[in-house]
Formats: structure tokens, sequence, C-alpha cells
């Protein structure tokens, strides 16, 4: 009896109870009738329930079987699983019976190999002892394979050694007495040879020759081109002098731009001066040198074994001495030693002491010399000529001075002081109100390569406050052609600031004339070595007027320096020439004597005369 089924107990309706009222009796089969359907109610939900479980109860069953049938697989599943066990089992067995077997045969057969082993065993040592045996043999033979070998790879290292060694000093040697930058050789190995040479020539009573070179103007290369310019120049220089030489001969560098050739046998004095004559032409010829055509001479001294010295220190200097008399006399030629030279060198050396103070103790002064117009015979300008007021040597010109100024390094501030000279007194002149005269300057060619030439010629003009038009600068051919491109670049910066240019000693340089063209030059001056002779000689008188016909048709200034005569003068007029210059018209006089004729406005009794007819 479920809960519902007590609450229908307990809510059923007493009907033993005694006493009730009729009002009671009237309910009672109401009451009875409720609690029949709840009875009902409880009995159809129990009846619900019921067979809720029953379904529940089925479908539990169903999954039981459901259960019990994958049992079933399972236990066919198992059963076969273990009748495979059981086959695999009986596989294993025959298996292992068929290892067993194997093993014992394997046993044998390891019993066989063994037994095969001790034989392959003894065998092994009776070969090992019979290999080591041999063995031993091929080593000892090995070893004095080896070591022979060893022998002789040592000796050809020690043999290459043994050159090397040697190479280098050989190498060292070469060095020692070669120069490094010709590979010519030096003042050492020089001397050795000439010592020899020497002891040769007294011997056999032969005659050598000595020749002592120095280039000209090289420094100025050096400074205007580079270090690098100048050294390849003077590489080119010793190759030619090289292709001039005997093999028997010996050219050696002595330093810087100086040479020295052994003749080591000449038969007579003038076999040297052949040598000389062929350097000098070969050296003058254009060298190219990293695009510059360079133009260089040189300066040869001569001394003569035995007459100039015995000994190779007397020799050499000798040479030397000569070399220097050689530039005094213009450079580009060659001189043989004379026993005055001596004397002259000893002079030489006291001038340059004096002259490296000169300046401070003001001794210079400038002298002028007229230009006179051909024409009109009036001054119409002067070239300015350094003088030397020696204190105890009075006057000295400058032929005697400035080669050596030059080659001291004195020529730079000398050549500054001339130009501020120069244009202090055409400023002066032109003050007081004297005729307007262009001045005239010599420039040396290291002024001209001078990196500072340009900047000082500029300070000095606004310095003097002189119009550039009446400053002239003179050069000579050979200055100009020494570096025709770097030339040419300096000349237009002179033309532009309108200094007037001139070529100096006109006819005596290079036969080249294509630079008129290139360069800007106004003045044409013809050498006086031609004009002295055109009198006389009639090919001097061709050029004289091939020269100033030329000037002409490029439109050119010429003047002609050196005149002395009346006859020269009157050639020149006839050709019409425009200037000249020289003692018949005015030796070179101070700035206060030219002062006097600028006043006076002195004319020359010739000139006046040609001018009137």
């Amino acid at each position: 009896m479920n809960m519902n089924d007590k609450d229908a107990a307990s809510n059923a309706p007493d009907l033993d109870q005694p006493g009730p009222t009729k009002q009671n009796n009237d309910r009672l089969p109401k009451r009875y009738e409720k609690y029949i359907q709840r009875r009902e109610s409880t009995v159809v939900a129990n009846e619900e329930a019921v067979i809720s479980r029953e379904k529940l109860a089925t479908a539990r069953e169903d999954a039981a079987q459901v259960r019990e049938n994958a049992a079933d697989l399972r236990e066919q599943t198992a059963t076969s699983r273990e009748e495979a066990a059981h086959r695999r089992e009986s596989q294993a067995a025959s298996r292992e019976a068929a290892a067993h077997r194997r093993e014992g045969n394997a046993s044998s057969r390891e019993d066989a190999a063994q037994l095969r082993e001790g034989k392959a065993s003894s065998r092994e040592r009776r070969i090992h002892v019979a290999e080591t045996m041999r063995a031993a043999s091929d080593d000892h033979v090995t070893m004095l394979q080896q070591a022979n070998a060893h022998l002789v790879i040592a000796t050809i290292e020690a043999q290459k050694l043994a050159e090397q060694v040697q190479m280098a000093k050989d190498q060292l040697d070469h060095l020692a007495h070669h120069d490094a930058l010709t590979d010519l050789p030096n003042r050492m190995l020089l001397q050795d040879r000439l010592k020899q040479a020497i002891e040769l020539a007294r011997r056999q009573g032969r005659q050598l020759a000595v020749m002592f070179m120095d280039l000209d103007r090289f420094k100025h290369i050096n400074d205007s081109l580079g270090h690098p310019v100048g050294d390849q120049l003077l590489q080119s220089v010793a190759q030619r002098l090289l292709a001039c030489v005997r093999h028997s001969d010996t050219i050696s560098r002595q330093g810087g731009d100086e040479f020295v050739l052994l003749l080591s046998f000449i038969e007579h004095a003038e076999d040297a001066a052949l040598s000389a004559q062929k350097m000098l032409a070969s050296i003058s010829q254009p060298h190219q040198i990293e695009g510059h055509e360079l133009h260089i001479n040189v300066s040869i001294g001569i001394s003569v074994y035995p007459d100039d010295g015995r000994d190779a220190e007397t020799l050499i200097k000798s040479a030397d001495t000569a070399m220097y008399h050689a530039k005094e006399s213009g450079r580009n030629n060659y001189k043989f030693f004379e026993q005055g030279m001596n004397d002259r060198a000893v002079q030489r050396q006291s001038i340059e002491a004096d002259l490296r103070g000169a300046l401070e103790r003001q001794e210079f002064v400038l002298y002028y010399q007229p230009k006179i117009n051909l024409h009109s015979g009036a001054i119409v300008g002067v070239e300015a000529l350094i003088r030397w007021r020696h204190p105890e040597r009075g006057l000295i010109l400058p032929t005697q001075f400035v080669s050596i100024a030059e080659d001291c390094g004195l020529i730079l501030p000398i050549g500054r002081w001339v130009l501020r000279e120069a244009c202090l007194q055409a400023r002066i002149w032109q003050q007081a109100e004297l005729p307007r005269i262009t001045v005239a300057v010599n420039t040396s060619a290291l002024e001209f390569r001078d990196k500072d030439f340009l900047s000082n010629i500029r300070a000095t003009l606004e310095d003097t406050c002189l119009e550039p038009i009446h400053l002239e600068l003179e050069l000579t051919e050979s200055l100009l052609m020494q570096d025709a491109e770097s030339s040419d670049s300096v000349l237009h910066a002179l033309s532009d600031m309108g200094i007037k240019l001139a070529i100096d000693d006109f006819g005596t340089g290079y036969s080249s004339l294509s630079y008129l063209r290139q360069f800007p030059i106004d003045t044409l001056k013809i050498d006086q070595s031609f004009v002295n002779h055109m009198i006389n000689n009639a090919d001097d008188a061709t050029i004289v007027s091939a020269v100033i016909g030329m000037g002409k048709s490029l439109n050119k200034q010429v003047i002609a320096e050196g005149v002395e005569t009346p006859e020269q003068s009157a050639f020149l007029q006839g050709l019409h020439c425009d200037e000249g210059q020289g003692y018949y018209f005015g030796r070179p006089v101070t700035a206060e004597a030219l002062t006097g004729l600028l006043k006076t406005g002195a004319l020359l009794t010739d000139v006046e005369h040609a001018s009137n007819k």
C-alpha cells in the first residue's frame, strides 16, 4: 500500500462511529463518492506507475539481452583468440625445435671455425715473423733512403740559401755603389774606377778625361713642377748620357743635378770635346715628362790626366772648376780646365760670400740704358740693369755675380728688389712730368717659375702706383720653351694685366717659331751677336733683315740691341727697325743722369740727321 492508499484510508469516513445526526447521514454518500473517486485516481496512478515500471523493466531486460549478446560475442572472440594463441604456441614450439637444431648446427660450425682460426693464427704467426724480419730489413733501407733524401734536400736548400745570401750581398753592393734614382754609378764607385783608370793610364803612358756636368736652371723645374717631374727628368738625362758614351766609360751621378763622366782612354783632348758636343746636343732635345715638353741644357767642365791632375780628387775638382766657367760663359757649353781658373774659382767663392749680405747692406744700384726710336731719335724706354757697388772691388757688372746669385738661390730676392726699384723710379719720372717711358726689367728663369711670381708683380705695381703699360718684362727664348704649357698661362696672365712682354736675345734660342703665335709677345729684341757683324757678314745681315720683316708681319715691335756704330744705326733704319739700344745711343747711366736726358729731350746728332733726310 502506497502513500496514496494511506491518504485515502485516512480520509475515508469512519462508518462505524455511532450517533451521527441526520444531517451527517445525508452527507455520507457524497463523501463516500469523493473517497471512491480518489481511490480510483490512486489506482489509475498506481497502474500507470506499474506500467512505467514494467516498461523500465522491459528496457532493462532489453539492455541486459544486448549485453548478454555482446558478452557472447566477446566470448566467441576470446575463444577465437585462444585458438589462435594455441596455434601460435604450436608454431613457436616448432620454431624452438628448429632453433635448437640450428643452434646445434651452429655449435658444430663454431667448433670447425675455431679449428680453422687456430690454423689461421698459426699461419699468421708464421707470416708475421717473416714480415717482421722483412720489414726490419725494409725499414733499414727506407731509413737510409730518407736520410739520403734529407741530405739531398738540405744540400739544395743550403745552395739556395747561399745563392740568396750572395744575391742579397750583390744587391747591397749594387745599392752601395749606384745611385738609387738613375741606377748610375755613384760617387764611391766613380772614385774607385777613376783610381784604377789613373793607375792604368800611368803604367801605359795614356791620357784620360774627366767631365763634370751640371744641368742649367734645373732648380726651377723642381720648384715649379715638383720633385717627381724633376726626378723623371734626371732619369731621362741619365739615359741620354749613357747613349753618348762607350761601354768602357763611366757615367756617374754625384747628386742633385750633377753628373761626372770618366773617359778612361783618349788619344787627344779633342776626343773629350767631341764627347761634350755630342752630349750637349742630346741633352738639349725636348724631354717629354708627364705631358710637359721640357727643355734643359748642361754646362760641362773637362779636365785631362795628367796635365790637370794626377789623382782622382784633383781631376774632379779641376773639372768642377771648369764647369763653373762654362756657366759663366753663357751656359750650355763646355770648358777645358786652365790653371788660371783656380784663382777665379777662389774669387767666385769670395763673391758668393759677399753677395749674401749685399742686399741688406744696400750695395746694389740700378743703371738705365736708353732705348731710342730710330725714326724720331727720342728716348722711348729704358732697360734697368743692376750693378753691385762692392766696398772693396768697386762697381761689379751683373755678368760677374748674377749666375752666382742664381746658383746660391739669391736671385729671387735680388730680382724682386730690381723690379720694385725700377717701378719706383719710373713712377718718380712720371710725377716729375717727364716723358712717360717704358722701363724694361730682365726676368730670370727662377723668378719666372716661382709660385709667387705673378702675385709679387701685382703687389709691386700696386705699391708703386705704376700703370702696367709702362712695365716691360724681358725673357729669353730658352726660358719660355723649358715648359711651354706653363709659360703660356703665365704670359697670358701678365698680358691680361697690361704688362708688355719682350723676347730677349731673339734668334739665339730654339729654332721653332710657333711660340710667336702661341705667346702674347709684344717685342722682339735682336741679339747683339747678329747686330755686331751684320755690316761685314751677309748671313748676319740676312738674319737681322728677316727678323725685322717677320716682326712687322706679326705686328710686333722690333728692337736691335748692341748698336755701337753709326753704320749699324743707318743699316737698321734702312730696314725700318723700330728701336735701337747700345753704346752708340748711350751707355747705362744712373737714374739721376737719365733724368737729365729726359728733361732736356736730347737727341743724338746722327739720329737727328737720319731723321731729317
